[in-house]
């Protein structure tokens, strides 16, 4: 399953709710805003740096790009673009979009 969350972990419970919810073997992937949680600042407070030891992490790199946080993601999470999007959507066709 593919989990996918463009919130920001401060602005609401959506990231939250997705990572206990999210089983192992899932990727999640954030999108908009919801790439901050992938930052190095605040990998371990939005607790994307605990889900990596289950889960396949992405973030969108236009969305990371816009928000000048390239070069500040923790290692682990793999940065893709559009056609990346695409890929991930079709190997896992069952998705679920955080609100």
């Amino acid at each position: 399953m593919l989990h996918i969350v463009n919130k920001s972990h401060r602005q609401t419970g959506s990231l939250a709710s997705c990572l206990r919810l999210a089983r192992p073997g899932h990727a999640l992937l954030l999108t908009e805003d919801g790439v901050l949680a992938a930052a190095q600042a605040t990998a371990a407070a939005s607790g994307v740096a605990a889900a990596l030891a289950t889960l396949e992490i992405y973030v969108l790199l236009p969305d990371v790009e816009a928000r000048g946080i390239a070069g500040k993601l923790i290692a682990g999470v793999t940065a893709i673009g559009y056609d990346g999007f695409v890929d991930l959507a079709a190997e896992l066709p069952t998705n679920h979009s955080w609100l």
